[in-house]
């Protein structure tokens, strides 16, 4: 395998409705695979939209009096076993496709904010809940995910290593680089919120300091859209400085594929000097 497709989809939020969420997500699925993708990834928390159960936790400090709102979200959280991750298990096996699949994921006392990567046999190899949850948003109601983990996903071509992280995870450079450090390749990024030039530099950052491809899925609208990846080569092999973004989309909703040169990408790996080559954890103790 070389060439790898990521289809990264910028839908519409579809807010607190699984059923229709389902069947855009199943539409999206079948456009990603004719436009020859091999990898899908949705944005943050798809089965019911990045939607809060009031406006912000802020206003409400102390929960009381708002238990109705709470509960009524922890309800829509679902599991490995539920129709909606069912359905998608077996639209990879049956596409052929893999899925990066986001959803409210039902936990013991409080619900997570996860992502689970499904490989084209419609099997699940990683099961992602996000570590730096918004404490300052609806996600202070949100369980903690607790650590990076990389997995081998077989695509119909062959298998490439994978990590991922959602949204605000992309803040912390400490997620990209354990995943780099765990020998992650592709690093898959659901995400709901604005991007600026800023955050967009982040995300080339990220690329460049660990020599591993990030990709990111955003929710289309005015004030968010730019959904984009970059490859991390920054240099070819004669030294010379190369754009690393392989693909952004504007606001609008919409399907981007980002193409990464897999045999490229393990070349520029094995000869260039970032990543954990040389670093020295002995002297990062605070």
């Amino acid at each position: 395998m070389s060439v790898i497709h990521i289809a990264l989809v910028q839908g519409e939020q579809i807010q607190h409705n699984p059923e229709a969420a389902l069947k855009k997500g199943m539409e999206y699925c079948a456009k990603a695979k004719s436009m020859g993708a091999d990898i899908v990834l949705f944005p943050e928390m798809w089965n019911i939209g990045y939607a809060p159960p009031f406006e912000n936790a802020f206003d409400f400090p102390d929960e009381s009096g708002h238990d109705k709102e709470i509960l009524d979200w922890f309800n829509m959280a679902v599991d490995e076993n539920s129709h909606f991750i069912s359905s998608f298990k077996n639209c990879a096996r049956e596409l052929e496709l893999c899925i990066a699949i986001t959803f409210l994921k039902k936990g013991a006392f409080k619900p997570y904010n996860s992502l689970s990567v499904i490989d084209y046999t419609g099997k699940t190899v990683l099961d992602y809940s996000k570590v730096h949850t918004c404490d300052f948003s609806m996600e202070k109601f949100c369980e903690k995910g607790n650590r990076f983990d990389v997995a081998c996903l077989n695509t119909a071509k062959g298998s490439v290593k994978v990590g991922a992280m959602i949204c605000f995870d992309r803040e912390f450079p400490e997620s990209a680089r354990t995943l780099a450090l765990k020998g992650a390749e592709i690093i898959l990024i659901p995400n709901c919120c604005p991007i600026d030039d800023n955050r967009k530099s982040q995300l080339k950052t990220r690329a460049f300091e660990n020599m591993t491809a990030v990709a990111m899925a955003n929710y289309a609208g005015k004030t968010l859209g730019h959904s984009m990846a970059f490859d991390a080569m920054a240099y070819d092999e004669n030294g010379v400085s190369r754009n690393m973004l392989l693909v952004e989309l504007a606001h609008e909703e919409g399907i981007a594929m980002a193409s990464v040169d897999l045999d490229a990408l393990r070349g520029y790996r094995r000869r260039e000097v970032w990543g954990g080559k040389y670093r020295r954890p002995d002297a990062y103790i605070c």
